[in-house]
């Protein structure tokens, strides 16, 4: 099992902005973590993923919902 990663876990402030600024953002702030941009209704892994933060947006690349480790 993975362990936790430390540092910020989750990025309220980052809804509503572009998916990859957003992504940049979020591994600048906690360099534990890689973050995926993802575009909303695409399949993906349910995995508990403590190094993930998935970045999902819309058709426009707009962040939605807030993005958060796992």
């Amino acid at each position: 099992m993975a362990e936790e990663a430390a540092g910020k876990r989750s990025w309220r402030e980052l809804v509503g902005v572009k998916g990859q600024v957003a992504a940049t953002t979020i591994e600048r702030e906690n360099p534990l973590v890689h973050a995926h941009v993802i575009l909303e209704g695409t399949p993906s892994t349910k995995d508990l993923r403590f190094e993930w933060v998935q970045v999902w947006v819309d058709s426009n690349g707009i962040g939605i919902p807030e993005p958060r480790i796992g």
